[in-house]
This record gives C-alpha cells, structure tokens and sequence, in this order.
C-alpha cells in the first residue's frame, strides 16, 4: 500500500471511531488520497462542493447545528485560502471544525510548484491547534502516530470547554490514489472498542453562587449553553429574561421581548438598575442593552473557558463557568415592572407593524409566527437578526440561529444549507439580498448530494439597507454607490440558474402560503430601502412613548 493511502485510510478510520458522521469535501487532486478514502467509508456522510468557500460555510453549519466535529478538506494552494473567513467564524463562535488540508511534499516547497504555497500555520490565532501531519512513511510506529493525532484534534475541536476549528496539514507525495498493494509494515488496524485514545471529559464546574435578590436580570446572546437551567432559574428567583433571537431564551412569562425599546428609554433605563446581571453567550445586537450593561453595579459572565470570556463592554465585574441563581424571597414588583413595559411596548409596536403593510420588521414577526414546532430558522448577520430582535414575539418550539461570532454576511446561504442538513425537521433562513448574492454559489447541489427541506426568505431592498440606519445615510452624495451598493439583480433568474424553486411575495398575507414545499427553495419579498427607515422609526417612537406614558401613571 502506498503511504498517501495509508495515511488517509487509517486517519478516517480513527475519525469516525471518535464520532465523526459529516464530512464537506472540495474536490481536487493532492487530497485525493481522502476523497477516495471518504468515499469508500460507509460510516459518515460525505458533501460535495465544487466552491472551497461554500464548502467551508456548510461545514460549518453542519457543526453548529450538531454541535460535534464536522470535518472539512481540500485540495492544496488557495483552495486552503478560501477556508478562512469560515475558520474565523467558527473560532470567534465556537464552533468545532476539523480543518484538514492537503499538501505538497516539502522538497515542493519554495520552488515554484503548481499549486504550491505556504500552509503552515494559515490560519494563525483561528485554530484552537494546528499539526504539520508530515510526509508518511512506510514504517513501524506511523499508525499509532496517526491515530493518536486524529484522537487529538477531534478532542480538540470539540472542545468540551472551548470548542473551535482545528487545522491538521497532511503533505502526500505520489502516488496519490490505492496501487492494488494491501501491504504494510505493521497492523492499520484501531483499536478493538473505540478510539485509539479515550478523553475523559473533567467533571462540571463548582458554581458560583450570588446572593439572593429579586431585582436581578438575565441576559442571554448568540452562543450560549445550559440555556433552559438558567431560564428556569430566574424564573424562580423572579428575574426578568432578555434574550437575543438566538440566544434561545425568548420564551416563557419571563421573556421580555421589547428589550430593546424599552432600555432605549431613557427614563426606563434609568429606572431599572438590577443589583446583578447574568449573561450567558455573546449579546451584541442591541445598543442600548450594551450601554445598559456598561452602567450594571454588578455584571457576571458565564463563560464555560474562562481563557476566552465575552466582554464586548468592559462591564463584567466577576467571570464564572457556571452560576448558581438562588430563590429569592419578596414580592414580584420588579419583574411586574418589566412586564408591564414590555406589555405596553409589545403593543405599540405590534399595532405600528400591522398598519405598516409588507415591511421588513413585520415579515420578520409573521415569518416566526407562521413556522412550525420543531423548525429551525438560520438568520442573516445583518438586518434580518435585528428585526427579528425588535419584532420577534416570545414562543416556544423553535431554533434560532445565526452566523454572530464575526457577524459578516459571507456564507450564509451555505451555513444555512448545513445547519438544515444537520437539523431533524424543517427549516427556514431569513436573508438579505446582498447576503443571498454574495453566496449564490452555495445553491448548487449535485444530483447525489443529501438535499435539506430549507425554505430561504430573502429580503431585496436593491441594496445594503443596515446602511440606512446607519449615520452614513447622512453622507448623501457617495451614500448610494458606495454603501447603498445597488445590484439590480433578478433574484428569480438567480435561483433559474441552479433549478431552485422559487416564489415572489407581493403581500404578507401571501407569506403562509409561500413557505410551503420541500427541499431547498426560494421565496422573494421586496421592500423599499427609505420606507424600512420610517417604520424603523415609527416603531422606536411608538414604543418608548408607551412606556413613557406608563411611567407617568
């Protein structure tokens, strides 16, 4: 058997031996040695991509949503470049992705070979590890190598405390495909129960406990875990529940969905200090909720690595793994405050949205509204998750998800396309139009690829339409061209191209109606980038005028 072989054989073996089921593969010719071995291996199910980039962004929808490994391969040269921004999201999320890229031998190096260039360390800072594999060798003590490497980075990636890409850089000289030799020096067997080497996963972390109070908060935001002990958890100590979209927590009498307005209030805000608040994730989506949290007397994370904790507002005044939330005796005034205003919020806002026809906060509400139990909807970084942070009413039954580790709007068709293979049930992703375009790429399926049900909304304003709420909407003469960024795209022939079903809705009561079907499809919803402005407007002043006029009663 020739060493390229060996190596990829014994490698996907021990993989999937560790738990390995998906794995996204970019065809090419130096990583044909995988391709083959993955092929052949009934155990995990294999994506093909012909796009390194739309390959990358599947992957890493598929691990986010599976919330295990999922490995990702290529070919060599700057078909590994075009992993990156997919390696960084997944590193600034948490998101376990076993990176492995194949490569020239070093005599190729530095010479000027086709497809030649430096892949040592790519990635930089983005991988939780990186392994140079070497070239392999046809000698004894190469398989315990191999296989206690592939136990390594899948450990690695998956973390348990701080989970993350993984890069391992596997150099194969020729020949690269099986010679019909079963020969080698030693056994490629693995072991006889398992994995090459067991990780033991460290017992749970010792809480902190805080005092008991009722005037506490909880803040949850993209990324966080232990989500429904936390919940009910404040719900027994009386605590209001604040929680981003996909944070996951917005359900239940404690979910508080108007957050946003209501800390843009002033005199609410003021009004309402805690004596502690809990985050839990990443909160990033709301401004005021940030500055809020900079003027909170006593702000705790929870961080499962206390190596990497989110701050994004140097407020946080202790750092703890876990947190123990005690049951607070008192009376209910604190959260009844909160509830009120999120009441008198809710309908304001809910009565600006129903009078504002096809708008892009209301088909954010009703398309939330409008899913089943037991959907998934992956929403776009931009403006989507936003709306759906302003206008997403509280309910059970559904997943929310988003690219928010490095929040770019690159991948997402594609993320989305993983995260609904990866999801037991039907699913839905709320886009923009610039966001749609700029991975149109990731549409395409080949005739024997897994198809998910994924229905995609995209939003076409013509444009980037965060920009107009944005103090560059001010600079009107450049405004348009160079932030406006109009594509005129006819996004049904977009979706012509790749055989995608596709619908255009001209009404929200159309909405219902054009979700429905199977497999992947399009439905198109057009808004008007200066009207998106006014509501947005209209809802801000409708809320906080309705929680004003509570506060004087």
């Amino acid at each position: 058997m020739n060493p390229a072989t060996a190596l990829a054989t014994v490698l996907v073996d021990e993989l999937v031996r560790c738990g390995l089921t998906d794995v996204v593969l970019a065809p090419g010719s130096r990583s044909a040695p995988l391709a083959l071995a993955l092929h052949a291996e009934s155990r995990v199910r294999l994506h093909v991509r012909i796009d390194e980039r739309s390959a990358s962004y599947l992957a890493l929808g598929l691990a986010k949503r599976a919330e295990r490994p999922v490995a990702l391969i290529c070919s060599s040269g700057t078909a590994t470049a075009n992993f990156h921004p997919a390696v960084i999201e997944a590193s600034e999320a948490g998101v376990p992705l076993l990176v492995l890229t194949a490569d020239r031998p070093p005599e190729l190096r530095g010479t000027g070979a086709n497809q030649t260039i430096d892949q040592i360390k790519m990635y930089g800072t983005a991988t939780r590890w990186f392994a140079e594999v070497g070239v392999p060798e046809d000698r004894p003590g190469q398989v315990a190598y191999w296989r206690s490497l592939a136990c390594r980075a899948y450990q690695r990636a998956a973390g348990p405390a701080n989970p993350g890409p993984v890069h391992l850089n596997l150099a194969f000289r020729e020949p690269l495909i099986p010679d019909g030799d079963t020969t080698w020096s030693e056994p490629l067997d693995g072991g006889a129960n398992g994995p090459w080497v067991r990780a033991r996963v460290a017992p749970p972390p010792i809480a902190l406990h805080i005092p008991p109070t009722r005037r506490g908060v909880l803040v949850v935001g993209d990324g966080a875990a232990n989500v429904r002990r936390y919940v009910a958890a404040a719900g027994m100590a009386g605590w209001p529940v604040l929680s981003e979209p996909n944070g996951g927590a917005r359900y239940g009498d404690h979910a508080i969905s108007t957050y946003h307005y209501l800390l843009g209030t002033p005199e609410f805000a003021d009004g309402h200090r805690p004596d502690v608040v809990v985050t839990l994730g990443r909160p990033g989506l709301s401004r005021p909720l940030l500055s809020w949290l900079r003027r909170t007397a006593e702000h705790i994370v929870v961080a499962p690595d206390l190596d990497r904790w989110p701050d994004p507002t140097r407020s946080a005044t202790q750092v703890a793994q876990a947190v123990e939330i005690p049951v607070a005796a008192g009376d209910d005034s604190w959260l009844h405050a909160w509830r009120r205003a999120d009441l008198a919020a809710r309908s304001a806002v809910d009565e600006v949205l129903d009078a504002s026809g096809l708008s892009e906060p209301r088909l954010a509400r009703d398309l939330v509204d409008a899913l089943p139990n037991g959907a998934l909807l992956f929403s776009g970084s931009s403006m989507p998750i936003r709306d759906l942070d302003q206008a997403m009413r509280p309910r059970r039954g559904i997943r929310v998800m988003a690219n928010r580790g490095a929040s770019g709007i690159d991948g997402l068709v594609s993320t989305a396309m993983g995260a609904a293979l990866a999801h037991n049930g039907p699913a839905f992703a709320l886009l923009g139009d610039l966001s749609f375009l700029h991975d149109q790429n990731g549409l395409i399926l080949g005739p024997r690829e897994p198809r998910p049900d994924l229905c995609f909304v995209v939003v076409n304003n013509d444009g980037g339409g965060i920009f107009s709420l944005l103090p560059q909407a001010a600079v009107r003469g450049p405004f348009e061209r160079v932030f406006g960024t109009p594509h005129g795209v006819d996004l049904g022939y977009a979706a012509a191209a790749t055989g995608t079903p596709y619908t255009l809705v001209s009404e929200i009561t159309e909405l219902p109606k054009a979700l429905r079907g199977e497999g992947p499809r399009v439905v198109e919803v057009r808004t008007d980038r200066e009207e998106n402005v006014l509501v947005h407007a209209r809802l801000r002043e409708a809320a906080q005028e309705a929680v004003r006029a509570l506060l004087v009663d």
